[in-house]
């Protein structure tokens, strides 16, 4: 076996949210850390995130709003660094930010400002950063006592005690995100909850695909149901399908095979409205009716589906009135699919939590080996809540390197 070129006892491949807050962490703690990044620059989702303003937590994050095999896990991370610790920091480095809705925390300008606190927080505890530098294996040391890691490059062999996985998952691969991670873990024995991608929006087949096509750019306030889990917010019809955030939010608790339920009309019951409207004597058409609740569009095509002809209100039987108001309520469509890695914001899945411990992220049944941020099956719903894993889960881990 060749000799390493050089030895630290922390090195960190990933140099994402997570990657870089256990560095920092492990540094303050005057520990030696080497970053590796196989990009050629570092936060690269950073960068994109929330539109170039980066969603960089949530002020009500709370385990509730996470998805695991095991849900108890992520809660020492996150009891132990809320939110308001990683706001205190951003504050500290005099970064404006606001609130968009919904307790999501926004940068008032670019999400490089989150990038570069990072990047001067690394350099405050001395991490080293090397960019551009593709992990090409890894290998205990010495694999009857555990006792260390080998990381090879192309060029250079690195020894360490502590093996900090942060290298994402799958999601958005044109920026760079592999399965390295999945691999790693997969080496060293340790099993990995099934990967899909989530945050995403729903593609369909046949009519209801031609539907969505027809409806493209019309979006509209609706209670979104999967699974018994609902979100309140906009859906977008897209060519593909679905999109919004409360398509993308359902997208993270749907299964192949079964329905998601919108209920198009929330803050109203229609029923009631249709006896009320019937009772002030309206006479319009039944989809122009309905457009003062719903966009003209959608009204048109929902009309078309759920009423054989378009009458005006008078002549629409009670009954017919039930049914149209029933299944605007409770519109059940079956997804094909979601759009894929490709537009997914994060991948739900991971290694599998049984297998690491909650107070260190590090591998119960591998010495020194750690996961932490979206390489770990715990995903967050949309709106900051994933930032606040990757803080949380690299601080905890920062703690004990």
């Amino acid at each position: 076996m060749s000799q390493p070129n050089s030895r630290y006892p922390v090195i960190v491949i990933g140099a994402g949210g997570a990657g870089m807050m256990c560095a920092i962490e492990a540094g303050k703690r005057g520990r030696s850390v080497l970053l590796l990044e196989h990009a050629k620059k570092i936060g690269g989702k950073i960068l994109i995130s929330g539109g170039g303003r980066c969603n960089f937590t949530n002020l009500g994050a709370t385990p509730a709003q996470y998805v695991s095999q095991n849900p108890h896990f992520c809660k020492s991370a996150l009891s132990r660094y809320p939110p308001a610790q990683f706001i205190e920091q951003v504050k500290n480095h005099g970064i404006a930010f606001h609130e968009k809705k919904l307790g999501q925390l926004f940068c008032d300008g670019s999400a490089k400002a989150i990038v570069e606190m990072l990047e001067s927080e690394c350099k405050k505890a001395q991490v080293e950063i090397r960019l551009d530098t593709p992990v090409a294996r890894i290998s205990p040391v010495n694999p009857t006592s555990g006792s260390g890691f080998l990381v090879e490059t192309a060029t250079e062999i690195f020894e360490c005690k502590s093996l900090v996985i942060a290298s994402g998952g799958l999601s958005i691969p044109k920026i760079g995100a592999t399965g390295f991670g999945y691999r790693i873990a997969r080496q060293f024995g340790l099993k990995i909850v099934q990967t899909e991608p989530a945050l995403d929006g729903f593609t369909f087949l046949g009519e209801t695909a031609s539907l969505c096509r027809e409806l493209a750019g019309v979006s509209v306030d609706c209670m979104i149901t999967t699974q018994g889990v609902s979100f309140r917010e906009n859906i977008l019809f897209t060519h593909s399908g679905l999109s919004g955030p409360a398509a993308l939010q359902a997208s993270l608790h749907w299964s192949k095979g079964l329905p998601i339920s919108m209920d198009l009309c929330p803050n109203q019951d229609l029923m009631t409205w249709f006896r009320d409207k019937k009772r002030e004597g309206n006479t319009k058409l039944i989809y122009n009716l309905l457009s003062e609740l719903l966009p003209a569009r959608l009204s048109e095509k929902l009309c078309g589906l759920f009423l054989s002809s378009a009458l005006p209100l008078p002549q629409v039987s009670e009954k017919s009135l039930e049914k149209l108001a029933q299944n605007l309520h409770a519109w059940n469509l079956f997804p094909d699919a979601t759009v894929g890695y490709s537009k997914a914001e994060v991948t739900r899945g991971g290694v599998d939590t049984q297998e690491l411990s909650s107070k260190t992220m590090e591998a119960t049944r591998v010495p020194g080996l750690y996961f932490i941020g979206e390489v770990v099956d715990v995903t967050g719903w949309l709106g900051g809540y994933n930032f606040q894993w990757a803080w949380a889960s690299g601080w905890a881990a920062g703690q004990v390197v």
